[in-house]
């Protein structure tokens, strides 16, 4: 189970104009929730390397240029 509500995941998508399924919802959740991590974990390694102990909107924007996000 995600720990993105599903209920968050059919308001975006919901925003786009149609409805999606629980099921969908939960795999689109699952599918968010493991990029987070990924993201989370670049960005620390990279806040770390900079002898920072808080992560930076520059690290979300070096994930995002480096990984084409």
């Amino acid at each position: 189970m995600s720990k993105i509500p599903k209920n968050a995941v059919k308001k975006l998508v919901r925003k786009k104009g149609i409805v999606v399924s629980d099921e969908a919802a939960g795999a689109i959740a699952k599918i968010l929730e493991a990029k987070a991590a990924e993201i989370a974990k670049y960005a620390v390694a990279r806040a770390k390397k900079k002898g920072r102990s808080a992560i930076l909107g520059e690290d979300i924007d070096t994930y995002r240029i480096k990984h084409g996000d």
